[in-house]
């Protein structure tokens, strides 16, 4: 099933996300740092609390989900740490989260079956929520507009070219007065989604230049390593030399320099709301059921598409929910899902979820037991 997105909906996100880095908006306590201005929940309340953790890549978004929910919803209390996708999914599967946030959905085979167990009578959910695109973000001193082809990323971030006048890098950007000062290539510190997500699009896109295959624990030698979106962030923006793949909202808010990435089309594409949308048109559901996994096709051949791409979901049970717990999870979820909820996204420099898969996930949402 292909996703659908729409190009009113793209320039919106592009204007939105131009007007959140303005606000100076960041990962940091309710809200994310911006002013809300997202609609109250037109879902009926429910009382009681819920601890949930995980991504860091959508806690601006769910920042602003609990205080819109909460701001209506006075007998709710909901808690959301961005701890980073591996720390929420082994908080879900251990029981010390009612839900989790996680940039990959569950990795078939062990992973997947820890986190069932967790479900008495039923299994753990992906449900996709939040789109957005991974920047790859630098720090080059006199130098802006740099592009690069896969395998170019995959040496650098494989260790295997060391300084910013390497001929691989020259040969992406003959226009550029590289300097020969070393490269500094930053990756998250913690299990990550995100890096997940990157991996994955260099193990699909530079097979022989990236040997690691794909993992939410950072694999290749080299490099430093930063905690969380926010830690990536300001490795990047405080130190020269460096380069980092970071989540469109956070690389925004900090005003680092974007690169354009080489996509299957022939092109060095920019990074815009519309562009990472073409990719995720692409996209297909390939879990069974109510567990709607995606596969986004990194080697897009789609004119203008900006290859890089990551969905979040939030991992919940299908069944064996707390009872006590239940009728907030579904109704907060409920929220988070509507067409209420999904707009607020544009605010944080995120994307809503295409029509088509959004029904799905309030239809999984509505059978939770």
């Amino acid at each position: 099933m292909k996703l659908q997105r729409h190009g009113a909906l793209a320039a919106l996100a592009i204007t939105a996300t131009l007007a959140m880095a303005a606000c100076g908006s960041d990962n940091t306590g309710s809200g994310g740092g911006s002013k809300s201005t997202a609609k109250a929940p037109s879902t009926e309340c429910a009382k009681g609390s819920l601890t949930s953790q995980g991504s860091t890549a959508q806690k601006n978004a769910m920042d602003q989900w609990i205080k819109a929910y909460q701001t209506k919803c006075s007998g709710a209390q909901i808690t959301y740490d961005g701890t980073g996708s591996g720390a929420g999914i082994q908080a879900f599967t251990s029981g010390t989260a009612d839900f989790a946030g996680s940039d990959s959905a569950l990795a078939d085979g062990a992973e997947q079956k820890a986190a069932d167990k967790r479900c008495t009578g039923g299994e753990a959910l992906d449900l996709p929520m939040v789109t957005g695109p991974i920047a790859v973000v630098y720090h080059v001193q006199g130098v802006t507009d740099l592009q690069f082809k896969p395998a170019t990323l995959a040496k650098i971030f494989a260790g295997k070219v060391k300084t910013w006048d390497d001929p691989a890098i020259k040969a992406d950007n003959p226009k550029a007065k590289l300097p020969s000062t070393p490269i500094q290539a930053v990756h998250r510190s913690e299990s990550s989604g995100t890096s997940d997500n990157f991996t994955k699009y260099l193990s699909k896109t530079a097979a022989a230049d990236w040997t690691y295959d794909h993992a939410k624990e950072w694999k290749a030698p080299g490099g430093v390593g930063a905690k969380g979106s926010d830690g990536v962030s300001a490795k990047v923006k405080q130190t020269a030399g460096t380069i980092a793949y970071d989540e469109w909202s956070y690389a925004t808010t900090n005003s680092l320099d974007i690169a354009k990435i080489y996509n299957g089309a022939g092109q060095y594409t920019e990074l815009t709301a519309e562009a990472a949308g073409k990719t995720v048109e692409g996209a297909k559901v390939v879990g069974q059921g109510d567990n709607l996994k995606l596969d986004i096709d990194y080697n897009t051949k789609v004119a203008g598409a900006y290859p890089i791409v990551l969905v979040t979901y939030e991992i919940a049970c299908s069944k064996g929910n707390d009872s006590g717990k239940l009728d907030l999870l579904k109704s907060f979820l409920t929220y988070v899902s509507s067409d209420d909820g999904q707009a607020a996204l544009t605010q944080q420099g995120y994307a809503p979820l295409p029509k088509s898969v959004q029904t799905k996930v309030q239809g999984a949402i509505k059978a939770l037991a």
